[in-house]
């Protein structure tokens, strides 16, 4: 029940005004003379006689151009915020950041949408809409080629590497990795110190955080202006299956965001302006930076375009069926002076600033002092932190725990997990018209799929994989298991190298054992160049009794064990099934919201949720998430500065408890809120449980227990007083 709400849509159904005025227009037809009514009716007969075809065709026409218009805009927006998530680890890496200062910069979105989303939400709807859904797509535009500008006017990304490797990146001959650092610390640290002073790169990341906001912004008005101009003029049972369509449609952006994050992290960051023979790092290493600035220009150029169709829309189109009717009725009766005294001071009269901020405060107490609005809220806010801070990590979950590489991180989310994400949400959608579920049906349905999602993810505690073998870290340079110390970086077998202990340039021991450097394990000679590098006569592979072999070394980490290969299978498949099942009640649950609160407050009410969801989830979920996984650190890296930099190595047994444990305790409690939500609704739709959710039934038995309510307790007024004090 308490699923994603994260990117809710507004489902809002007639406005109360509507049912007053044919309540007014029908009244004076009874009293008028025969000569009286057959005049309207002749000019209805009239009109209806001249141009009804070319009306429909042109606001079908309408309704299409702009559901079209809105699906790639959800397409573009999804493929903006991909880029992001795929990007953080890459981001992270380039600018030296740690886990939780890249959740700052992700949760930045949220900052932006804080900024505007209760305005937009309620004064918006009162503007031109599709306008203002251009303005805010050129916005996300902009933030995003923003976010993309530090790499233009960074230098070249130095990764961090140890001096034999800069040595020998362009000779063939042996070197000793022992002898070359004798007596050049003190030159190198000197060295870093002044380039520190020059570095103008130290706080460039800012600018992808305000590049962020701004998107942030940008994307505001898409969501609650969209589908209510969709749910305006669209017939009302038709709305799910748009919304469900949308979603689907929706759902390729991040899916060629993942893809297209894939292929920008396969490329190395200064693409074209390197020679790739000199970098000794590969795409698997903790410090390869992809081109994570080429994915930021694509996604603000998808933004561009999905602007432009928005600027040549109407403000307003007919609304197919019955509702042209009703307006065409409404129009000639008003005509006629039938209705025009009641009505046309609401039409002629603006409104004023003071007035309209009066009425955002009373519907604001309506809002909130609703028990179902406000307990459904609670739940989603315990769900969505946990939701969020998974879905920003789980390429780096991926990457550290399976040893997967970040660009394949990211084209598996890409392929396995969004397609049956996709196929459950457009499901949920069918599932919902077709067997017209009430309201309490799809809370039900909502809430046993959401725990069922929950439940099968909690098997991700029994596939995770152990510890590299690190020697010194997280095993001895015997082979037996230690507990991390930096001194233990250091043992007898080189002790004859001086070795700079906070230096990453990991090889891989013969042994199968990782070693921190070069250096760290005692090579006394290497040959190659590049990536090619190979180190000969390591004496810290010799003090193993268990090892009988060569005592040789490649750059980069050792590979994980073919059975943590096996896990990562068993980890996609959990994945998969949870996603779909935790898709198939999207859908429902977009809907039920809407039902708690009146609908003329239904934008109100999704403006606020957005607002609270922002504020409590997605801005601080990426940033205590990224805190807890820098606790189980045991590797960092060094700056140019010689300060503290991203972390290079994890505990992968405390990292997945600390991640996983995390999102499971915070998902936990929503389910116990939602039995009490659940149970709300159940008391308060008793009388409506057969009754189809989509037709809007709920509501017209509610206004009509209302208005009689307000009748009784004002048996002296006229119907028109009755109407107006509602």
């Amino acid at each position: 029940m308490c699923l994603c709400i994260y990117h809710c849509f507004l489902l809002s159904s007639d406005h109360p005004v509507k049912k007053s005025v044919m309540t007014v227009e029908t009244k004076p037809s009874n009293v008028n003379d025969t000569n009286q009514e057959a005049e309207p009716d002749q000019l209805l007969d009239d009109e209806g006689s001249k141009n009804p075809p070319v009306k429909k065709a042109s606001s079908c026409t309408g309704l299409k151009v702009f559901l079209a218009a809105l699906s790639f805009s959800y397409f573009s927006k999804a493929l903006s915020g991909t880029i992001m998530k795929s990007s953080i680890t890459q981001i992270e890496r380039r600018f030296d950041l740690t886990s939780s200062t890249a959740g700052l910069v992700d949760g930045s979105f949220e900052m932006g949408n804080l900024m505007v989303i209760a305005f937009v939400s309620y004064f918006g709807a009162k503007l031109h809409r599709p306008k203002v859904i251009a303005v805010g797509c050129f916005t996300m535009a902009l933030g995003s080629f923003l976010s993309a500008m530090p790499h233009f006017f960074m230098g070249y990304y130095k990764y961090e590497t140890t001096s034999h490797a800069a040595a020998s990146a362009n000779l063939t001959s042996s070197t000793n990795p022992c002898s070359l650092h004798q007596g050049v610390n003190d030159t190198v640290l000197e060295v870093s110190r002044s380039g520190c002073e020059k570095e103008p790169s130290s706080y460039m990341w800012i600018c992808i955080l305000l590049g962020n906001v701004l998107r942030g912004i940008g994307e505001t008005p898409i969501t609650p202006l969209g589908i209510s101009y969709l749910d305006d003029f669209a017939k009302e049972e038709n709305v799910p299956v748009y919304v469900a369509c949308l979603h689907t449609i929706a759902m390729l952006g991040p899916m060629f965001g993942f893809l297209l994050g894939s292929l920008c992290a396969r490329l190395y960051v200064d693409v074209g302006f390197v020679d790739p023979g000199s970098i000794t790092i590969t795409p698997q290493d903790s410090r390869w930076v992809g081109a994570w600035w080429l994915g930021f220009l694509i996604a603000g150029a998808a933004s561009f375009l999905s602007a432009i169709p928005f600027c040549f829309l109407p403000k307003s189109l007919k609304k197919p069926g019955e509702a042209n009717k009703d307006k065409t009725s409404r129009g000639l009766l008003e005509s006629t002076g039938v209705v025009r005294n009641k009505l046309s001071p609401e039409k002629t009269k603006p409104r004023k600033w003071s007035v309209m901020l009066k009425d955002f405060c009373n519907s604001l107490k309506k809002v909130l002092g609703n028990r179902m609005y406000f307990t459904f809220l609670c739940c989603t806010l315990f769900y969505i932190n946990g939701f969020i801070g998974f879905i920003t990590y789980k390429p780096k979950y991926m990457e550290q725990q399976y040893g997967q590489s970040t660009s394949k991180s990211n084209f598996l989310i890409g392929v396995t997990s969004l397609p049956p994400v996709g196929l459950g949400i457009f499901l949920g959608g069918l599932i919902m018209k077709k067997r017209k579920m009430s309201i309490v049906a799809a809370t039900k349905f909502s809430f046993t799929m959401s725990f069922l999602s929950y439940a099968i993810s909690l098997l991700h505690f029994f596939v995770g994989c152990d510890n590299n073998m690190v020697a010194g870290m997280t095993v001895s340079y015997e082979g037996n298991p230690v507990l991390y110390h930096n001194n233990s970086l250091f043992s007898e077998c080189n002790s004859h190298c001086k070795c700079a202990s906070n230096a990453w340039d990991p090889v891989c021991g013969a042994n199968g054992i990782t070693y921190v450097s070069a250096c760290l394990a005692g090579c006394e000679a290497s040959v190659g160049h590049g990536k090619n590098t190979v180190f000969h006569n390591c004496r810290c592979l010799e003090i193993n009794s268990s090892w009988t072999g060569n005592n040789t070394a490649t750059l980069g980490q050792c590979p994980k064990s073919d059975d943590c290969s096996r896990k990562f299978i068993y980890y996609t498949v959990i994945q998969v099934i949870a996603g779909f099942c935790y898709a198939l009640g999207a859908t429902p649950s977009y809907v039920i919201m809407f039902r708690c609160v009146q609908p003329e407050l239904k934008a109100l009410a999704l403006g606020l949720f957005t607002l609270s969801i922002r504020m409590l989830a997605g801005i601080p979920a990426p940033v205590y998430f990224g805190a807890a996984i820098d606790t189980t650190c045991l590797k960092w890296g060094s700056t140019s500065c010689g300060k503290r930099g991203a972390c290079r190595f994890y505990d992968s047994n405390a990292n997945r408890n600390v991640f996983l444990g995390l999102g499971a305790i915070l998902r936990g409690p929503s389910y116990l809120i939602g039995i009490i939500f659940y149970i709300l609704i159940k008391k308060h739709f008793k009388k409506q449980n057969s009754g189809p959710l989509e037709n809007g039934q709920e509501d017209a038995a509610e206004n009509k227990e209302e208005n009689c309510k307000i009748k009784e307790r004002l048996p002296g007024s006229s119907d028109a007083e009755n109407e107006s004090s509602i």
